[in-house]
């Protein structure tokens, strides 16, 4: 197999990748995404013990264990653009000799949960609970940058949501992709589920409206009231798509729960999220301790 050219996969002069500065080893295989840098001191001090600390940019990074089982969180910033640099080189720490810059015989699967924010689109979802993410549905075209992405779209679902939303053309192609079925019946049976719209931003492309206004007033109506085979799109934020995306192509399993801050159909915003956040945290931490080793 070709060598990995130097402006392909950026390595730095002391053997960490580019953007996470880490270097092979010092992830575990359990990973805990989050948005907040300021999320990751949030999930960690639960460990009982912090084997690593770094921070680079946006993205800090903490590795630990709890109950025995070796586990790191992580922050990716906001994004789908973000999510692609972290998911990538993530991977590469796994899969890539970084020494050879050859892609490595043997594959390694990790299991990447993200644990987030957003609005609720549904009138009947309520301010300060969780949705599991069955499906990311992606608006921001990011996906399409890879050649495989076809294999592991949901077309059907795909056509249904551009049909029945009459998703103007002159916006990214949707995309939609699924949850990993094991995280999904593991640590997901917990919590309410739905589909989740994945903006590429927060205030257009999620139907906010200050000082510009939209192309698609009436976009959140729109994605609200798609159905199919009885599922609809629980909330709006900004990573899901392209976490489940990249996840599917590189083969690890990935899923994504957020706390729901907010009710965008009935103007509602939660009075204390964080408090939300941390009960959200401490179950997620109990189910990820004790999920078998990804394969």
């Amino acid at each position: 197999m070709a060598q990995i050219g130097a402006s392909e996969l950026i390595i730095n002069p002391d053997g960490s990748i580019y953007h996470l500065n880490l270097k092979p080893g010092e992830l575990a295989t359990d990973i805990i995404i989050v948005g907040d840098p300021g999320r990751v001191p949030l999930i960690s001090r639960h460990f009982d013990h912090i084997e690593l600390t770094r921070q680079n940019r946006e993205i800090c990074t903490h590795t630990g264990s709890i109950g025995g089982k070796r586990i790191s969180v992580l922050s990716t910033g906001m994004g789908t653009d973000n999510i692609d640099i972290v998911l990538n080189e993530i991977d590469a720490l796994f899969n890539i000799d970084l020494k050879k810059r050859k892609v490595r015989n043997k594959h390694v699967s990790l299991n990447i949960i993200r644990l987030g924010t957003s609005g609720a689109l549904q009138q009947d979802i309520p301010v300060d609970t969780a949705i599991v993410s069955t499906h990311g549905i992606g608006l921001d075209g990011m996906l399409y940058y890879y050649l495989d992405s076809h294999s592991i779209i949901d077309h059907e679902l795909t056509r249904a949501f551009i049909s029945q939303t009459h998703w103007n053309r002159s916006f990214p192609q949707p995309y939609v992709v699924e949850a990993s079925d094991k995280l999904l019946n593991t640590i997901g049976r917990k919590f309410n589920k739905g589909m989740t719209a994945t903006a590429p931003g927060f205030y257009g492309p999620q139907g906010r409206r200050l000082r510009l206004e939209t192309t698609h007033p009436d976009l959140n109506q729109a994605i609200a009231g798609f159905e199919y085979n009885g599922m609809k799109v629980a909330n709006f934020e900004m990573e899901t798509s392209a976490l489940y995306g990249l996840g599917k192509l590189l083969g690890h399993q990935t899923l994504t729960i957020c706390a729901i801050v907010a009710n965008r159909v009935a103007k509602q915003y939660s009075k204390d999220y964080h408090k939300t956040m941390e009960q959200l945290i401490g179950t997620v931490l109990e189910a990820v301790r004790d999920l078998p080793q990804p394969g």
